[in-house]
């Protein structure tokens, strides 16, 4: 597998991908995400892809086939009054075919958004992880991430 930034041609897949995560959150939180949606359409897909601050890596095949990605953001804080000026790349979304999971390619995708990160001088890579989805929780923390602060609610 070899990562590279998306392109238009990369939609179809990403959508698919994109129901497969959306479905694994409505597994685990069916009060907040609806089965068989996606995040995005793909209208909005393909700005995201255009966008410079929303960089979204895909891993690929031999054919070039897609079969993973990463949604990235880049987050700013600038002159705040409490906070040191840096800049981070947050992992919106990271995804690998549901049938390629447990194989190391995710890490790859992983990796590869790692390395943007340090070629573009972030001070750090952030993400967030759903309670529900423990085997992500590991992945991530396998993949050497420490929790950075916890989420929390009160259902009423």
């Amino acid at each position: 597998m070899r990562v590279r930034k998306a392109e238009g041609k990369d939609i179809p897949k990403i959508m698919d991908l994109l129901k497969q995560v959306n479905n694994v959150h409505a597994e685990g939180r069916p009060d907040l995400f609806i089965p068989d949606k996606t995040k995005y359409t793909e209208d909005e897909l393909e700005g995201i892809i255009c966008d410079p601050t929303t960089p979204v890596f895909v891993g690929v095949d031999d054919a070039d086939e897609v079969l993973g990605y990463a949604f990235c953001c880049i987050k700013r804080v600038i002159g705040q009054n409490n906070l040191v000026d840096n800049i981070e790349l947050y992992i919106d979304d990271i995804c690998l075919d549901e049938t390629l999971r447990g194989q190391g390619l995710a890490k790859e995708i992983y990796d590869e958004v790692i390395r943007y990160a340090r070629k573009n001088a972030f001070d750090r890579v952030t993400l967030h992880v759903w309670e529900c989805n423990p085997s992500a929780k590991r992945f991530y923390e396998k993949c050497g991430m420490k929790p950075y602060f916890y989420a929390m609610e009160a259902e009423l």
